[in-house]
């Protein structure tokens, strides 16, 4: 017979909640992880298909450094959940660009070394070196972890080093596509931590993809003594005394336990607080959404001279619009992935890999029938392929088209029904909540809503709410 009480209890296990019980077993906690779903990492997972498998939400794992670097969000990383760092077995990126204009006319690029991008942009646009090396130095010395910092729009401050608005909008765009829940704007602090993560530190991946990073936390989870329970969600909190009371679970069952963590996200924990919550969760629950193509080719992308950049974030307008799309899809900008483009040393991916993300309406796809959600689903693949090939050395058709062994495409109503994120809002509530705390004195949001970003940030944001409002607790107590 299962257990009903626990010292923790937390809902959802993407890689938040698996950091934060990780962290809470190892200083003898009795915690137990509820997943609604059958598969592990939330947000980061993948699926399979057809015998390939398919990673979801990883175009590359941010944060990375180079051995031997110091005092950085993955070394804290890996010496709180005590991880050696060859089991994540990280591949550099080989370089990445920003291409802007109808066929990416102005680029900046970048790898892990970020001399590469600060030289781009002195030679790109002399006028704003000095505004950007100012930019770039606020930057390095910003308290982005403070858990009570005041908010800053990310836009205004910029804007007092940076006047050139492509300039903006290209420094922009990479950063918002990779964390920002706010359309067109970011809070500074926010804003910073994505910088770090892409620019001043740099992208890689295993070569198996995501699962590596989840089996790896699964591993150290199922050691420390951590339960889990999969396909086994919590329907609904029960409040008592300003306290969450019981946990009950989809089969009608509940669970007790002294602190609860909750990755689920803002909007959706309270909405498990009943009905009275309903418009504090409205008030705050994101709007931006994604589509996502993924095509497989018999072939090695660098045959078609697609060999050199790992990650391109395009934009084709005069100005980048971070926002809802106003259409199903919104393919004047995106990011384009080329995953066989990491460092992989001696070994390569079998297949080639190449997917395209774009801004995406919810209320576009949520309630279409089947067979017209399946004839949108193909016109706006396509779409989104025809607008990332322009910041592509040219390949006919043909080609493509006889390299091409598979596809698939998630939309938002993918994102809301396997993540039960309101709207398929991938990066969840435009406000965070960066101390964690609810109106509940033992209940606490890590993960997505707390606003650490990325797949280095969100198991950061696990262990930093599991140290500070349940270890330090219990030493206090």
């Amino acid at each position: 017979m299962k257990d009903s009480h626990y010292d923790v209890a937390i809902i959802g296990a993407g890689m938040s909640g698996l950091a934060a019980g990780i962290r809470l077993a190892h200083f003898g906690q009795k915690v137990c992880i509820f997943e609604r779903h059958n598969a592990p990492g939330g947000l980061n997972s993948f699926y399979s298909m057809a015998g390939r498998k398919y990673d979801v939400g990883l175009h590359a794992m941010t944060n990375y450094v180079a051995p031997g670097v110091k005092g950085t969000p993955l070394v804290k990383l890996l010496r709180q959940l005590r991880i050696e760092r060859e089991e994540f077995a990280l591949c550099p990126q080989k370089q990445s660009r920003i291409a802007f204009g109808p066929r990416g006319e102005t680029t900046l690029k970048f790898t892990n070394d970020f001399a590469v991008l600060d030289a781009e942009v002195a030679a790109k646009f002399p006028a704003q070196a000095a505004g950007w090396r100012r930019l770039v130095a606020l930057v390095r010395t910003y308290d982005d972890v403070s858990l009570d910092a005041k908010p800053l729009s990310a836009r205004e401050v910029v804007a007092q080093h940076i006047s050139n608005p492509l300039l903006a909008d290209m420094i922009f765009c990479p950063v918002m596509y990779y964390g920002s829940a706010q359309e067109r704007d970011m809070e500074f602090g926010q804003f910073v931590i994505m910088f770090k993560a892409l620019f001043l530190e740099g992208f890689a991946r295993p070569l198996e993809g995501v699962r590596v990073i989840i089996r790896v936390l699964l591993d150290k989870f199922r050691s420390a003594g951590g339960e889990r329970r999969m396909k086994c969600g919590v329907q609904r909190i029960t409040e008592e005394q300003g306290r969450a009371a019981r946990l009950v679970l989809d089969d009608g069952s509940e669970v007790t336990a002294k602190h609860v963590i909750s990755s689920v996200g803002y909007p959706e924990t309270m909405r498990l607080c009943g009905p009275v919550h309903t418009a504090e969760a409205d008030a705050n629950t994101g709007a931006l959404s994604f589509i996502e193509t993924i095509s497989v080719f018999n072939r090695q992308p660098a045959e078609w001279g697609w060999g050199d950049d790992t990650i391109i974030f395009f934009n084709d307008s005069d100005r980048f619009e971070y926002a809802q799309a106003r259409e199903q899809v919104d393919t004047r900008s995106g990011v384009i992935c080329l995953p066989n483009n990491f460092d992989f040393g001696s070994d390569r991916l079998p297949e080639g890999i190449f997917r395209v993300t774009c801004l995406a309406s919810y209320e576009r796809w949520a309630h279409l029938p089947e067979e017209q959600y399946q004839a949108d689903k193909q016109q706006w693949f396509e779409a989104a392929v025809r607008s990332a090939r322009r910041f592509l050395p040219g390949v006919d058709d043909t080609v493509l088209a006889a390299a091409q062994v598979a596809t698939d495409m998630f939309t938002p109503r993918t994102i809301k029904k396997f993540t039960g994120h309101l709207n398929g809002a991938i990066y969840g509530a435009p406000r965070k909540i960066r101390n964690g705390r609810t109106h509940l004195q033992n209940l606490y949001l890590c993960g997505t809503d707390q606003g650490f970003l990325g797949i280095v940030g969100a198991m950061l944001s696990g262990i930093s709410m599991a140290n500070y409002h349940v270890l330090q607790s219990s030493t206090r107590g």
